[in-house]
């Protein structure tokens, strides 16, 4: 209580009062009326209001919220909001956790991130990306990545996470190193510097076998469904499993009928890719991703040159996959629509950057100039012709 009355501009006992009691200052140290020392009167009083609240908060719950091992309950979860009267920054992590990430790697300290454009005072300290899924499982990570081809940087030191499940979308103008990132993950391109983390493994330090063996793993879904042009449907869906196992042909026929009845191909297994429609040859390709059972699924523009209807209905596909497979699935897409109603996560490319990693709603709310133009297709904002 002595420092609350010394707060206060009391002087305990000084003038026959009790130390118990709040004194207030005498009368002629204040000027009457001047707004700026009632500011200041008001100030310190609600910033003691706080520290005593903050003593019996349940403080130790609230550093435990923010701290780095956090998680929360489900994907999109927002992050914890913090009790009234304490303060909204992430608790720094120690340097074993810093330098330990998920997966059993150790790494440098994570650069690159840049500054905290997005203005918002809940992402992770050095990256664009939110607090919440930062410190979710990560099944990718990206670290201070740059790529160039010639002159022209495609990739400027990105950083983020992408956490284990659910479905992941990199959005972003043409030409800001999406599907760059994409080739990245399964070891088709390398970087000229910085990290690539694939469920715990370094890609760019993996061997010629073990990066083959990582793209096993991992089922891939190209823009124009990369069907074999000589093959029918069923050889294409079938090539991966003749590829990669020993299964007998009455066991790779059942999984490719399996997996065509899922995307809603049974009957077409003897058409050639010529003979199919655009959807359908997407469609196709997706089937051919899925035999393998991959726990991550790359798929790059599925909605290109799709109808809106058919593009929703692959789009319900995706995130059925995603639940029935409890697989981690990244999509690269330009349709606003089409995230809104299918994204869990959100990583928006600008510059060779990461702009922003959030939750559907963190990105929703965003309050970056640049995000809150992209996202709501706005003509207005930092994004030109140019």
């Amino acid at each position: 209580m002595t420092e609350h009355n010394t707060m206060n501009g009391g002087t305990p006992d000084q003038n026959g009062h009790s130390p118990q009691e709040p004194v207030a200052p005498p009368r002629q140290a204040l000027v009457p009326g001047t707004p700026s020392q009632q500011r200041s009167d008001a100030a310190g009083a609600l910033q003691t209001n706080r520290m005593q609240r903050a003593s019996t908060a349940g403080e130790g719950d609230e550093r435990q919220a923010w701290s780095w091992g956090s998680t929360p309950s489900e994907p999109g979860a927002d992050p914890p909001v913090p009790a009234a009267g304490l303060a909204t920054q992430p608790i720094p992590a120690p340097a074993a956790a810093r330098t330990q990430p998920a997966g059993g790697v150790a790494v440098a300290e994570r650069p690159g991130g840049g500054d905290d454009v997005a203005g918002n005072r809940e992402n992770q300290p050095g990256t664009n990306q939110s607090v919440s899924t930062f410190n979710m499982d990560p099944v990718i990570e990206m670290i201070d990545v740059a790529k160039a081809f010639g002159s022209f940087k495609v990739l400027d030191g990105v950083t983020f996470r992408i956490p284990r499940g659910g479905v992941t979308f990199l959005m972003g103008p043409s030409g800001t190193g999406k599907s760059v990132c994409l080739r990245h993950i399964v070891g088709l391109l390398m970087p000229d510097r910085g990290d690539v983390l694939v469920d715990g493994q370094n890609v760019p330090k993996l061997n010629e076998k073990d990066v083959l063996e990582l793209r096993r793993k991992v089922g891939m879904l190209f823009q124009d469904g990369a069907l074999f042009s000589s093959m029918n449907l069923y050889d294409n869906v079938a090539f991966p499993l003749r590829q990669h196992t020993k299964f007998s042909e009455s066991k790779v026929r059942e999984i490719v009928m399996s997996r065509l009845s899922e995307v809603g191909l049974a009957g077409a297994e003897k058409r050639l890719p010529n003979e199919l429609s655009g959807g359908m040859r997407k469609r196709a390709g997706f089937a051919r991703a899925l035999v393998m059972e991959p726990k991550i699924i790359l798929v790059d523009e599925p909605d290109s040159g799709l109808d809106p209807v058919r593009t929703t209905l692959l789009c319900d596909l995706i995130k059925e996959i995603a639940k029935k497979y409890d697989a981690t699935v990244i999509v690269i897409s330009h349709n606003i629509e089409a995230v809104r109603r299918t994204a869990d996560y959100i990583g928006i490319l600008y510059k060779g950057k990461m702009r922003h990693f959030g939750t559907k709603h963190e990105i929703e709310v965003s309050p970056d100039e640049f995000v809150k133009q992209f996202f709501n297709a706005e003509p207005e904002g930092p994004l030109g012709m140019d």
